[in-house]
């Protein structure tokens, strides 16, 4: 129940990038793309319990819009398979581990933590008060890889910047094709999101600038870290996935919005980390 509750297989969406940015920061301060068995333990268990409190959080600030969408009436919370209080302790105990983990990087890593917990926390705000949200969401999910360079490196530095726009622009495109869903939803209950606030036709051309913008900002980081022809590949690999995924959702015809979210996007980040490891291993 907790795993369906925070919905453990979307960690497919950040944590190959998260990879990403520990190999990019490993060869950068090392020579090469492997820090080691505790860094990259230590790494993975900073992603997942950050995330697994994220939807938790989302889940508890959630509750009652949930309960009353015919799209979310099932998860944990408003069908009772899951109490509050359960949920409160399960979202607490990941912040701990959450924070541990970073202690376990570096200092700068711990530092930082409470930054990168708030981001994660606060989409499920923005929902009430701004269509941005899905920015909000994408910038979540996009301090993941500069998040596991200063885990791996113990500092903050450019080279990783552009992997994280590209990270959010390719998160806040999808969520906002996941977010057609809900526009009759979400303007009855006073909610915001750009399908709700310029209407479908619109949060599509939105959504596609988004992915243009990702693939953009994919090349741009391949080129500051001085990638190989393989990282370049899996560029273009990328572009192709989210022209595909563009092409399955119209504004009215939303029949294959779970396809465009969540089996391409899968697609997208683990196509990448095949590539960005491949190319590091033939350097």
């Amino acid at each position: 129940m907790y795993l369906e509750m925070i919905k453990f297989e979307h960690s497919i969406f950040a944590l190959p990038f998260a990879m990403i940015g520990m190999m990019w920061g490993s060869r950068a301060a090392f020579g090469h793309p492997w820090p080691g068995g505790w860094t990259l333990f230590w790494i993975v268990v900073a992603m997942v319990s950050c995330r697994s409190a994220a939807m938790a959080f989302n889940r508890i600030a959630d509750r009652d819009i949930d309960a009353v969408n015919p799209r979310t009436k099932n998860r944990a919370i408003p069908a009772g398979m899951l109490e509050l209080r359960q949920v409160n302790l399960f979202f607490f105990a990941s912040c701990v581990l959450f924070f541990v983990a970073a202690g376990m990087l570096n200092p700068l890593s711990l530092a930082l933590s409470p930054v990168a917990l708030g981001v994660t926390l606060v989409y499920s705000r923005t929902k009430r008060f701004t269509p941005l949200c899905h920015f909000v969401l994408g910038l979540s999910l996009g301090i993941a890889p500069a998040a596991a360079w200063i885990g791996t490196t113990g500092k903050l530095e450019l080279a990783i910047g552009a992997i994280t726009f590209a990270v959010l622009f390719w998160t806040a495109g999808f969520d906002i094709i996941y977010a057609l869903q809900d526009e009759e939803f979400d303007r009855e209950h006073r909610l915001r999101s750009l399908p709700q606030t310029i209407g479908k036709a619109s949060a599509l051309t939105v959504s596609r600038v988004c992915h243009l913008l990702a693939v953009a900002f994919l090349a741009l980081g391949g080129w500051m870290i001085h990638a190989g022809p393989i990282w370049w590949a899996g560029v273009l690999f990328a572009a192709l996935l989210l022209t595909y995924e563009q092409s399955l959702v119209k504004p009215d015809d939303l029949t294959r919005v779970n396809m465009a979210f969540f089996t391409l996007n899968g697609f997208v980040s683990l196509g990448m980390f095949a590539f960005a490891l491949a190319d590091q291993l033939t350097r």
